[in-house]
Formats: structure tokens, C-alpha cells, sequence
């Protein structure tokens, strides 16, 4: 079974590992049975599914989650059942792929206008007027 992320870009199942294990937190004797917390492991630096400028914001986005080997951690102990825990893994993992293939736009540098420059100075010439105007006064 693939992970769909766009309709060009899907992950393939021996990119992701599962591993399960007892989830911290309130849950009664339940937590201490179950393993139901979930840690997907996704190989983003040895994937073919994703291109190079991907896996470079991806690395970016993914902060702590990346580990030195270049693969993406999610870990998910939310619900009390280990399937949906796996589906949100899951889900988080698509959201971060999906961010990372968005291409940032690119920032175009704006400039103050002379006018503005004027206003600003004026408006700083009549501040300092005001203050001056503070203060003892002398007969």
C-alpha cells in the first residue's frame, strides 16, 4: 500500500517503518497492556520518490523529527487506539511532505518612497519639537 502525497508523488511501503510502542499519559491499566503509540520512520534522504529541493525543505521543516541518518520521525500517542494513532502518523507525515514540495515564493524587495521618507522625518521633527517644549521654566 502507497502513501498518496499529489497525484505526481507517492511513497512507497518499504520507505516507511511502523514501530509501536506503550504510549505514556492516562489510560488506566490499558497503557500499561497496549503498545499503541506510534513512531513512523520515513527514509527521506535515500527516497526516489522525492526531488532534491523537496528533501532539502523538508529536512528544514522537519527541525528536530530529522535525524543525522536523513530520515523523518513522527511519533503519535494521542488516541487510545493504535489505528488511529497510525492514521494520524500517517497523516502528519503527508501534511510535511506536501509543505515541503510547495515552492516558496520568491520575496521581491520593496523600497520607502521619498514621500514617506519626508513624513517620517516631520513627523519626528514635531515629536521633538513637543519635548523640547517640556521641562522647567525660566522667567
Amino acid at each position: 500500500m502507497t502513501l498518496q502525497i499529489t497525484e505526481t508523488v507517492s511513497i512507497e511501503d518499504w520507505e516507511i517503518t511502523e514501530q509501536f510502542v506503550r504510549a505514556s499519559g492516562p489510560g488506566g491499566q490499558n497503557v500499561n497492556k497496549v503498545s499503541s503509540a506510534v513512531e513512523l520512520r520515513f527514509e527521506a534522504a535515500r527516497s526516489p520518490s522525492l526531488p532534491e529541493h523537496a528533501k532539502r525543505r523538508l529536512q528544514r521543516i522537519a527541525g528536530r523529527r530529522w535525524t543525522k541518518e536523513g530520515a523523518v520521525v513522527v511519533q503519535v500517542s494521542e488516541e487510545r487506539s493504535q489505528a488511529r494513532n497510525r492514521e494520524t502518523a500517517r497523516e502528519r507525515l503527508r501534511e510535511l511532505i506536501r509543505k515541503a514540495l510547495e515552492r516558496p515564493k520568491r520575496r521581491v524587495p520593496t523600497r520607502v518612497t521619498p514621500s514617506q521618507k519626508r513624513k517620517r522625518l516631520e513627523a519626528k521633527k514635531a515629536r521633538s519639537e513637543v519635548k523640547s517644549m517640556r521641562g522647567k521654566v525660566e522667567e
